[in-house]
């Protein structure tokens, strides 16, 4: 341990592996909850804040955790450091699962160690089976060739966390390396993150993107794969969808007010729930994002986690990627884990629109956002009438101001003629402007 890496530590938070504490009190629940997840440290003398508060090191303080730490069942068995005023415990994963302390099971979710019923800890220990996708090494990828420190600078950047140490050390604080007989290795959750092609490790790691003309998986106008790491993967996403979502466009009194058909809380909170969540072992299906005319369905392999009943669906959460989840909870994209489903509920009712509809079952999850009905108050200025197709016009060109007459015809479902017609009548009411030429310009909707 360094200055620069403990100050990095206190900076980056609490996380899954990471814990404050001020003093040795109800410590033996946040080493049962490591003990049966993935292990941790403890820091003993720093508050919940980051803040270093420091604490007496004495003989008699070890013993004291080394005895809590063995009443523990079955018994634990920790590291004790100790760094400047501070103690660091340390808990390495148990072999002998599920661990039980004076209080109850424990297991760690997130920055948070959750109190569990031991059904749903023997069900958890039952349904590992196997190491979790996320936490597996992955030995083909090599650290000198396939690393794209790009993608780890944007990561810092979006969690706004300082880049003061070597690299190595900032990847195995995140959670997503270890250094295993003198070589790096990073886990699948690192490769996913920051593989500059994470194609080449898994045929699990796209994101598929359609939009379709009707309600029906028909005609499709459009359709985009994005395979660049899990932060572009989300960001282009959210992106793509906001590129093919209807805007209502209401004009009055010379003054434009612009409503989605979908409220983008919800529309991004379904995309990184999506991509959160997947079942990455499962190859036969992919996360989709499908625009439809009146609504969008977001998809992805993988049920709700084994040890979470349906009863408790939005109640509680169980992340089936620890380290992905917790890498996602320091970003713009997740406010908070475990509240995605709830906010999505929230910001469909504030929008004033249906219920968001989840269906899920031990093999897939989706939600479905049924979207306001839009082009209704398009061209109310100054009482003037225009088209259906005409409305359609309007909002492509919002959404694109330098679009082709021919990609109209297209997104429309009109000949490129009628485009003409309806954008010469358009003009007439002086509703909408060419600037520029018609080859280097773009329009502009007067208002």
């Amino acid at each position: 341990m360094t200055n620069q890496e403990l100050k990095f530590i206190l900076q980056q938070g609490e996380g899954l592996s990471i814990e404050f504490k001020e003093r040795i009190n109800n410590i033996d629940k946040e080493i049962i909850a490591f003990a049966n997840s993935k292990g941790g440290r403890i820091f003993l003398g720093v508050d919940d804040k980051g803040k270093i508060k420091g604490i007496s090191i004495t003989n008699k303080l070890k013993s004291q955790i080394q005895d809590i730490a063995r009443n523990c069942d079955p018994l634990i068995d920790v590291k004790i450091k100790k760094f400047a005023d501070i103690v660091i415990i340390e808990v390495e994963e148990g072999k002998d699962k599920p661990y039980k302390c004076s209080s109850g099971f424990y297991l760690r979710q997130g920055a948070n160690s959750q109190k569990m019923s031991r059904d749903e800890i023997l069900d958890f220990a039952i349904g590992q089976g196997k190491i979790r996708f996320d936490e597996q090494i992955n030995d083909k990828f090599d650290f000198k060739k396939d690393f794209d420190e790009e993608k780890l600078n944007r990561y810092l950047e979006l969690a706004k966390i300082t880049k003061n140490i070597k690299k190595e050390s900032i990847l195995i604080n995140l959670g997503v390396a270890v250094l295993e007989k003198g070589k790096f290795k990073l886990n699948n959750a690192g490769v996913l993150f920051f593989a500059k092609n994470p194609e080449r490790f898994f045929l699990t790691s796209n994101v598929i993107c359609i939009n379709y003309r009707t309600d029906e998986k028909l005609d499709i106008l459009d359709k985009k794969i994005f395979d660049d790491g899990i932060i572009n993967n989300i960001q282009e996403a959210i992106n793509y969808a906001k590129k093919h979502i209807d805007v209502e466009y209401e004009i009055k009194t010379f003054k434009r007010k612009e409503i989605p058909q979908y409220p983008e809380e919800a529309v991004r909170e379904s995309i990184v729930n999506s991509i959160m969540h997947r079942d990455y072992f499962e190859k036969s299906g992919d996360i989709l994002v499908e625009i439809f005319r009146t609504k969008i369905d977001f998809s992805n392999p993988g049920g709700l986690v084994p040890w979470l009943d349906k009863k408790d669906f939005g109640k509680k959460s169980g992340a089936r990627n620890k380290i992905i989840a917790n890498l996602l909870s320091k970003t713009e994209f997740v406010e908070k884990v475990g509240t995605g489903i709830n906010r999505i509920r929230l910001s469909m009712k504030e929008a004033g629109l249906s219920k968001p509809v989840f269906d899920f079952d031990k093999n897939s999850f989706s939600v479905i956002l049924e979207g306001r009905k839009v082009g209704e108050k398009v061209g109310e200025k100054v009482g003037e009438k225009i088209t259906e197709n005409q409305k359609r016009i309007i909002q492509f060109i919002i959404k694109n101001r330098y679009i082709s007459a021919k990609e109209l015809s297209t997104l429309v479902g009109i000949s490129s003629r009628k485009i003409e017609e309806n954008i010469a009548k358009l003009k007439q009411k002086n509703i909408l402007k060419r600037i520029g030429s018609a080859k280097g310009g773009y329009w502009k909707i007067i208002g």
